[in-house]
């Protein structure tokens, strides 16, 4: 399959059309609602006017409508989900290109979805055959998949479609902050008297030998609520917002698991779990004291970590959460991996895409993270559609369980567009102006026209393959470079001349464009 490029911009004609069919309206009912001709709605359902900002105002206040569903981002979230899946071999012989995609998800994006879910029934059923095969083959019993997407894939989902933010979580976390100030009580000693005296639950520190494995467990039954002793205080703090999250947001947390993003019951669990994991970081960084935070210290993960109390991926996690209106932060982005890059956290306000499919480009600064284990590594990221972005990753471990416990090692990478870098201390000292100190990046290998990566791993389907056999470039998959023929001047120039000639300074980085080690780079204490 080739997949040529072409200039994309938002196109709100199938939105528009789409909204109408929902309200089971003619154009010509529609285009009376909105106070236009139903010939202009019709050009502009069919791309051939664009929607005027203030017909935009009145569609959203006429059906009630979030101006945010016109944004583009869905769009280019969905064009990218489509290209990773039409890069798999399956479509290899197919002649489709970018502009087919993009043409499809815009013209059609309940069919583009309905292309996902078919691709990952695909997928999952393809895992299944797999794992029937070892099982036959190894008698064992891998407890076969019976569904296409996992539930942490649908929670994800859900996450990035309401953009990380709601404010129903922000405000129950507000309401309980103010109830404990006006009680005068610390936040870990507060919490722990709000479970027992308000909800009637004991709380309890056991000890690891005694329940190995569990860190938290509560008792509905007997309303006691057992912590680990090998818990630090941050996160026992945690794990008593997220009880109480869990007691006392039941409402929301049922609405918003009630969404039909979330298909199976186990997606539904997880979700809650995962909102609940939102509201107790409210609790623990209340909203605009955490953004006030974020403007003073410049985004200093580190200075904002210790002032609540926190550790390093909360607080990146918690800068991707502010998303209140009038009151927001820079756009970031945030993904975590493992030493094996298995994405186990991902969400993109800056606009930057992960790979949902396959395996995501080694370039990222955030598998060099694992050579510089609790040290921050800093990388300016260029996309193959020449956007930049400035990334910062570093590696954390989790709590250990004992001597004889594994100590697991995660990367946790957070970013923003280039333009917002000032606005993050990690910028200081970096050219971002210097278009030598961006790295190319790009989402998957095979998505990713570009054919002079040195660690590229799979040909690329926006490039035709052509192998030499008589010569061999950086990588297999690498068109080796002829050099260029010289001219006669060049010949004939006398060999004294260039050895006299003083030597061409080169520009020095680091392969990850990160800054000497200094204040931006420091061991994880």
């Amino acid at each position: 399959m080739s997949l040529s490029e072409a200039p994309a911009g938002p196109r709100f004609g199938p939105k528009i059309r789409a909204l109408r069919r929902r309200h089971e309206m003619t154009q010509a009912v529609f285009a009376e609602r909105l106070g236009v001709s139903a010939s202009y709605l019709n050009l502009i359902e069919n791309g051939r006017r664009p929607l005027p900002a203030g017909l935009l105002v009145k569609l959203a206040e006429t059906f009630d409508v979030d101006v945010r569903a016109f944004a583009g981002n869905d769009d280019a979230r969905i064009v990218s989900n489509l290209l990773e899946v039409f890069a798999d071999p399956l479509f290899e012989g197919e002649e489709l290109s970018t502009v087919d995609v993009r043409e499809m998800a815009s013209a059609s994006p309940q069919a583009a979805h309905a292309v996902l879910m078919l691709y990952r029934a695909y997928k999952g059923a393809r895992g299944t055959t797999d794992q029937l095969v070892a099982q036959l083959t190894d008698g064992e019993d891998f407890g076969l998949a019976e569904r296409s997407l996992l539930p942490s894939e649908e929670v994800s989902d859900l996450i990035q479609t309401r953009m990380n933010y709601f404010p129903e979580l922000e405000q129950g976390a507000e309401s309980l902050r103010d109830a404990l100030a006006s009680a005068g009580d610390e936040l870990a000693p507060g919490l722990t008297r709000y479970l027992e005296r308000s909800l009637g639950v004991r709380v309890q520190v056991g000890r690891w030998a005694d329940e190995p494995g569990t860190l938290r467990r509560y008792d509905p039954e007997g309303r006691v609520l057992l912590l680990s002793e090998l818990l630090p205080t941050r996160a026992r703090t945690f794990e008593l917002a997220h009880q109480i999250a869990l007691l006392v947001q039941r409402d929301a947390l049922d609405a918003l698991t009630a969404d039909p993003a979330l298909t199976t019951a186990e997606s539904r669990s997880l979700g809650r779990v995962a909102l609940a994991n939102y509201f107790a970081a409210a609790v623990l960084m209340p909203y605009d004291a955490f953004l006030r935070a974020a403007r003073e210290e410049r985004n200093d993960v580190d200075v904002i970590g210790r002032r609540f109390r926190v550790g390093f991926e909360q607080v990146c996690h918690r800068l991707t959460t502010l998303r209140k209106p009038q009151a927001e932060g820079v756009p970031f982005h945030m993904i975590r991996i493992d030493a094996a890059g298995n994405i186990s956290k991902r969400f993109s306000a800056s606009g930057i895409r992960f790979a949902r499919f396959s395996g995501a480009c080694v370039r990222w600064n955030i598998f060099s993270a694992f050579q510089t284990p609790g040290m921050i590594r800093v990388q300016l990221s260029r996309m193959p559609e020449n956007e930049t972005y400035f990334c910062i990753a570093r590696t954390i471990q989790k709590d250990s369980a004992g001597y004889h416990a594994q100590q697991p090692v995660l990367a946790i990478g957070l970013g923003c567009d280039i333009r917002h870098a000032p606005a993050l201390v990690y910028a200081d000292g970096v050219s971002l102006e210097d278009p030598r100190l961006a790295v190319s990046v790009g989402v998957t290998c095979r998505t990713c026209e570009r054919t002079d990566c040195d660690q590229r791993a799979l040909p690329s389907l926006k490039v035709p393959l052509r192998v030499d056999e008589n010569r061999r470039g950086i990588s297999l998959y690498a068109e080796a470079r002829r050099a260029a023929p010289k001219d006669a001047t060049s010949a004939a120039r006398p060999a004294q001349d260039a050895a006299s000639a003083p030597p061409k300074a080169r520009p020095t980085r680091d392969r990850g464009a990160r800054p000497a080690p200094g204040p931006r780079e420091r061991v994880q204490r």
